[in-house]
C-alpha cells in the first residue's frame, strides 16, 4: 500500500508517545480498492489535548475530538491529517447529530459507530508490516462490492438520516450492491431524510450525480422513497406517457438522458440539466397517447428548475446554468431554415461559455429518446453555424480604424470615398497584419486620400476580393471541423 509519508510520520510520533494510532475509514477502503484516497483520517485513543502537545502547530475547533495536524505538503490532500479521538455517540434526537459524544477506550468502541462495514476497517502501521483491523468484515464486504451498515442499520441511519442517501451515493461511485436489510431500512425510514438540511442533502445529491452509475442511483432514490422529499418534481413524470416522437415514459427518458451524461463524463450541471430537462412535461400534458403535447415544457420546467435548485441551496451562478440549459434545451434547427440571426439570438440567450453544454444537453435529449445517434448532421450544422457568427468576420470591422475616424481625419462628409478608403487598408492590413495600428491607418488614410478616384476605386476592389478570399477560406476550415458541406 502507498501511504504517504506525511501520514506514517504522524501516526510515528503518536506510537512513539505510547499511543495507538490507525489509519482509518475511507480511505482505508480506497486503499484496499487500489484507489488514490482524496483525504486521510488517524484515529488514535491519544485525548486532543495530547495530541496538541505532540503536533503544536495543529487546531482544534470542534465538540467531537478531531485536531488538525499541518504538515508542509505541496499536496492539498496532504496539508491537514484529521487526527480524531477515539469516541462513542448517543441520542441522536435530531436525526443528525449527537446528543452526547464521549471518548471511548477502545478501536472497536469507535468502529461500531461507523456507517458501512467498508468504512469501519482501521489500518495499523509498523516498521515491518500493515495490519488490518476489520470487526465488521468490511474488506469481504468490499470484495464482493456490497454496502452493508455497521450492526443494525435502523439505528445508524436513526443516528444519522443522512447515511440512507450516503449508502445509494456509494453504489453511484463505487458500483456497488446495497445489502438487502440494510435496503429495507432505508425504505422504512427514508421520511427521516427530511430532517436534514437542505445544504447537507444538496451536496450528497451532487455527488451522487457525479458517480458513474448515477441513472441507476437516482432510480434506486424513487424505489426506495428518498426521492419524494429531495425531488419530488421528478416523480410526477413516472407512468407519463410521451408521443409519437418518444418510447418511453418522461421518468424513463430523463433517466436515459442522464445516463447518457454519466458515460460521458460530462460536468455536474450538464447531469442536473439532462435529469431535469423535461420535468415540465407532466404539467405541459395536453392529450392522451401518441397524439399528446406538450407546447411549452420548456419554460415550465425552467421555472420548476429554478424553485427546486433554490430550495435545495444551490449556488446562484451554478443554479442559472443549470436553469439556463432547461429553458432553452429545445431549440429549433433546421440547416436550410435557420439564420445565422436566429443562431445569434440562441447564444446570447444561453450565453457564448453555454452554447457547448446546452449541445451536450440536446445529445442527452436524444438518447433519452431512444434515437441512436446523439449528434446528427443538424447539430453538427449549428456547431459550424455557431463558430461561424461567434467569430470576427474577415472584414472592415477589424481594423483599428472605423468609418468615423476617417471622416473626421480627413474632414470629409459620408460617402462611397469613406468605403473605398476602408477597403484599401483592409487589403493592406490582410497582407501584414502588423499594420492594424491607429498610427499607421490613420498615416496611410491621408495619403490614400491623395490618389485619384480610379486608383481608389482600383485597391478598394482588391480589398473586398481579399476579404471575400480570406473569409470563404475561413469558413472552409470551420466546415470541416463539424464535417459539413
Amino acid at each position: 500500500m502507498n501511504i504517504p509519508a506525511e501520514v506514517k510520520s504522524i501516526i510515528d510520533k503518536i506510537s512513539e508517545a505510547g499511543y495507538e494510532a490507525y489509519i482509518v475509514g475511507g480511505c482505508v477502503r480506497d486503499l484496499l480498492m487500489g484507489k488514490t484516497p482524496k483525504d486521510w483520517d488517524v484515529t488514535t485513543n491519544a485525548k486532543p489535548e495530547e495530541i496538541q502537545k505532540l503536533f503544536p502547530d495543529s487546531f482544534y475547533e470542534n465538540e467531537f475530538g478531531t485536531v488538525g495536524v499541518k504538515t508542509e505538503s505541496e499536496d492539498e490532500s496532504l496539508k491537514v491529517i484529521e487526527v480524531t479521538t477515539y469516541r462513542t455517540e448517543t441520542g441522536y434526537s435530531d436525526k443528525r447529530h449527537p446528543d452526547d459524544v464521549k471518548f471511548a477506550m477502545t478501536l472497536d468502541e469507535d468502529l461500531k459507530r461507523r456507517d458501512f462495514t467498508m468504512n469501519a476497517i482501521a489500518l495499523k502501521i509498523d516498521a515491518t508490516r500493515y495490519t488490518l483491523h476489520d470487526p465488521f468484515d468490511g474488506q469481504k464486504d468490499i470484495e464482493r462490492r456490497l454496502i452493508r451498515a455497521v450492526g443494525d442499520p435502523e439505528e445508524r441511519f436513526s443516528e444519522d438520516a443522512l447515511r440512507m442517501m450516503r449508502a445509494i451515493r456509494f453504489s453511484s461511485t463505487l458500483g456497488f450492491k446495497i445489502e438487502d436489510k440494510t435496503l429495507e431500512e432505508i425504505k422504512a425510514h427514508a421520511h427521516h431524510i427530511k430532517h436534514i438540511s437542505a445544504e447537507r442533502v444538496r451536496d450528497e445529491l451532487l455527488k451522487l450525480i457525479g458517480g458513474d452509475h448515477a441513472q441507476q442511483a437516482i432510480e434506486l432514490m424513487r424505489e426506495t422513497g428518498l426521492l419524494e422529499d429531495i425531488l419530488p418534481e421528478l416523480l410526477e413524470g413516472v407512468g407519463v406517457e410521451q408521443n409519437l416522437h418518444h418510447i418511453y415514459t418522461v421518468w424513463e427518458h430523463n433517466l436515459r438522458a442522464l445516463g447518457y451524461t454519466a458515460e460521458k463524463n460530462y460536468s455536474l450541471e450538464i447531469r442536473l440539466a439532462a435529469l431535469l430537462h423535461d420535468v415540465g412535461k407532466p404539467k405541459s400534458k395536453r392529450g392522451e397517447g401518441r397524439n399528446g403535447t406538450f407546447y411549452g415544457h420548456e419554460v415550465i420546467g425552467a421555472r420548476m428548475t429554478a424553485r427546486l435548485l433554490e430550495r435545495l441551496k444551490f449556488p446562484r451562478e451554478m443554479a442559472d446554468k443549470i436553469t439556463k440549459l432547461v429553458r432553452y434545451h429545445m431549440f429549433y434547427y433546421l440547416p436550410d431554415q435557420v439564420t445565422e440571426s436566429s443562431v445569434r439570438r440562441l447564444v446570447a440567450n444561453i450565453g457564448r461559455e453555454n452554447v457547448e453544454d446546452l449541445l451536450k444537453v440536446r445529445e442527452a435529449d436524444r438518447i433519452g429518446s431512444g434515437t441512436p445517434k446523439a449528434i446528427p448532421y443538424k447539430l453538427r450544422h449549428l456547431k459550424f453555424m455557431i463558430d461561424k457568427v461567434a467569430r470576427d468576420p474577415i472584414s472592415p470591422k477589424m481594423l483599428k480604424v472605423n468609418g468615423n475616424d476617417i471622416m473626421k481625419l480627413l474632414a470629409i462628409q459620408p460617402g462611397p470615398k469613406v468605403g473605398m478608403i476602408m477597403n484599401a487598408l483592409m487589403e493592406e492590413v490582410l497582407e501584414d497584419p502588423t499594420k492594424n495600428t491607429k498610427e499607421y491607418l490613420e498615416t496611410r488614410s491621408l495619403e490614400l486620400r491623395a490618389l485619384s478616384e480610379e486608383d481608389l476605386k482600383k485597391l478598394s476592389q482588391q480589398g473586398k476580393e481579399k476579404s471575400k478570399e480570406l473569409e470563404d477560406e475561413e469558413v472552409e476550415k470551420i466546415k470541416a471541423k463539424h464535417f459539413v458541406k
